[in-house]
C-alpha cells in the first residue's frame, strides 16, 4: 500500500485552466502544503531531505510566466512547486518527462537545473511530446528559458525514448496519454520500458493519480509493489494528484 499525503482542501483547490499564472492561495499556504508533502516523501525514503531554495523557485516561476506560451494547464502552483522541489532536492543528472504538451510540466522539473531557478548542473533533460506541433511549441518555450540546450523537447513516442535512452535514468515524469483508449494507462508501458535503468534512489512521478486513478490502476499496482519500487506516496493536494515512487 502506498502512503497518502492528503490535504483537507484538495477537492476545493482547483486550477483555473485558462489562467496558468493565477495565484490560488497565499504563498505561505502554498509553501506549507508542499513542505508537508516533502516531509512525507522524506519519511518514506523518496527524498533524502526537504530543503530547496524558495527564492530560486520563485525566479523560475517568474521566468515561465514571462517567457512561456501556455494555452492552458492543469498544473497548480502547488504542483509546480513540488515538481521543482523534487528535482532541486534529488538533482537528477538524467531526466525524461513523458507527455509535456507546451512544456510547462517539463520545465517545472527541469527548471531546477536550467534558467534562473537553476541550483545544480544536469546532463540530459528530455521532454517528450508525441504531437509534433505541440512538441515544437514546447521546444520554443524551453529555448527561451534555457539557451544551453541541456533541456530540450523531442517529438516522439515516450515508450521509444525511454526504451532507447543510453544510461541511468534518475527521474521519470509521466503525464502522457496513450492511444486506442489507453489514456493514462500508458504510464505502465513507459515505466516498464526503462525500469531496468532506474538506479537505486531514482524517482518516478506520475501525474493524475487522483482524477485518473482507475485508468492508472495497473500502474499504481506496479509502483506500490515493493519488489518493483521501494516506496510510493500518493500526494493529494489538488484534484489531479501525483504518485511519487522511488526505486
Amino acid at each position: 500500500m502506498a502512503r497518502v499525503y492528503e490535504t483537507d482542501d484538495w477537492n476545493q483547490y482547483r486550477m483555473d485552466y485558462g489562467q496558468p499564472h493565477k495565484a490560488l492561495e497565499p504563498i505561505e499556504n502554498e509553501i506549507a502544503v508542499v513542505d508537508g508533502a516533502l516531509r512525507v516523501l522524506c519519511e518514506e525514503g523518496v527524498l533524502p531531505h526537504a530543503r530547496y531554495d524558495h527564492a530560486k523557485m520563485l525566479a523560475h516561476r517568474a521566468a515561465v510566466r514571462d517567457l512561456f506560451e501556455i494555452p492552458w494547464t492543469a498544473i497548480t502552483p502547488r504542483m509546480q512547486r513540488l515538481l521543482y522541489a523534487v528535482s532541486a532536492i534529488r538533482q537528477p543528472a538524467n531526466l525524461i518527462a513523458a507527455g509535456v504538451f507546451c512544456g510547462n510540466t517539463f520545465i517545472s522539473s527541469a527548471g531546477a537545473a536550467v534558467g534562473p531557478g537553476a541550483c545544480y548542473t544536469a546532463t540530459n533533460l528530455i521532454g517528450v511530446e508525441i504531437k509534433p506541433e505541440e512538441a515544437a511549441r514546447a521546444e520554443r518555450n524551453v529555448r527561451r528559458l534555457d539557451p544551453t540546450g541541456v533541456a530540450r523537447v523531442v517529438a516522439a513516442d515516450a515508450v521509444d525514448v525511454v526504451r532507447d535512452f543510453n544510461g541511468p535514468l534518475h527521474l521519470l515524469y509521466l503525464d502522457a496519454d496513450g492511444d486506442k483508449g489507453r489514456g493514462k494507462g500508458i504510464y505502465l508501458e513507459i515505466l516498464q520500458a526503462g525500469h531496468d535503468r532506474l538506479p537505486p534512489g531514482a524517482v518516478v512521478l506520475a501525474h493524475n493519480s487522483v482524477n485518473c486513478a482507475e485508468r492508472m490502476k495497473h500502474y499504481l499496482d506496479f509502483v506500490r509493489n515493493p519488489s518493483m519500487m521501494r516506496a510510493s506516496v500518493n500526494v493529494i493536494f489538488d484534484s489531479e494528484g501525483l504518485e511519487c515512487s522511488v526505486r
